[in-house]
């Protein structure tokens, strides 16, 4: 469906071209093998992980200044649905009361998204674990731009995909005026754990944070949801 296509006419027209067509084929070609009908010809969470970070490691045009929409600083309508201590921080857009949440809950919505074989346990491993553990310190410490480094370098060896670690990476960047890097950061934890409210409520901030307040009103409910059902036997936060 994909392959033979115009990059043009796959691509969102709001964009009016503003996109690196190398970008856009990488990104494409992804998706073409995501929708493979062969199971264990679609890429993998690692896969898509180490193809999509090199695109965001780059420097950008912020998305809404890309599509024209002014930047004023709102909190999105509260959802319907009853709110988390998480869900109203973020409604209300409380960067603080969102890192204490995180502080207090640590890595316990980490648990079965790794599986890792004794081979793995390298010194390579225990580096970065060791780059994680001083992110935890300086996230705690609230050294904002320490904490993205070390985690960054936890992310980079790519051998552990720990959504709280996206998680605690897009606050760092809300924190450092950078919304569009939290936003990504944001997707990715939904990506490696797709049914986890947080990734969901992290989003609603930063599309907040870039004046989007009907998707970020979008997110706020569909995490309220993903918390509703968690309260009748799911998983999730």
């Amino acid at each position: 469906m994909i392959r033979g296509k115009n990059i043009l006419l796959l691509m969102d027209s709001h964009l009016e071209g503003n996109f690196s067509t190398e970008e856009a084929t990488v990104v494409l070609d992804l998706a073409s093998r995501c929708l493979q009908y062969e199971p264990r010809e679609r890429p993998n969470i690692k896969d898509l992980v180490t193809t999509l970070s090199p695109l965001q490691s780059k420097p950008e045009v912020a998305s809404h200044v890309m599509l024209g929409i002014p930047k004023n600083e709102e909190a999105p309508p509260t959802p319907l649905h009853p709110l988390s201590a998480m869900g109203d921080a973020c409604s209300r857009m409380d960067l603080t009361a969102i890192h204490q949440i995180l502080v207090m809950i640590h890595y316990k919505d980490d648990e079965g998204t790794n599986e890792l074989s004794f081979q793995e346990w390298t010194q390579q491993m225990r580096d970065m674990l060791e780059a994680r553990k001083r992110g935890d310190l300086a996230f705690r410490d609230k050294e904002f731009k320490t904490a993205i480094d070390c985690y960054s370098q936890f992310i980079d060896v790519g051998t552990m995909v720990s959504p709280t670690v996206y998680a605690r990476r897009s606050l760092c960047y809300l924190m450092c005026d950078q919304p569009d890097a939290a936003l990504r950061d944001a997707m990715q934890a939904q990506c490696v754990y797709p049914e986890w409210s947080t990734a969901f409520y992290m989003q609603a901030v930063a599309l907040s944070k870039l004046d989007m307040h009907k998707d970020a009103a979008d997110m706020l409910s569909e995490a309220a949801t993903l918390e509703e059902k968690r309260q009748r036997g799911g998983r999730g936060s």
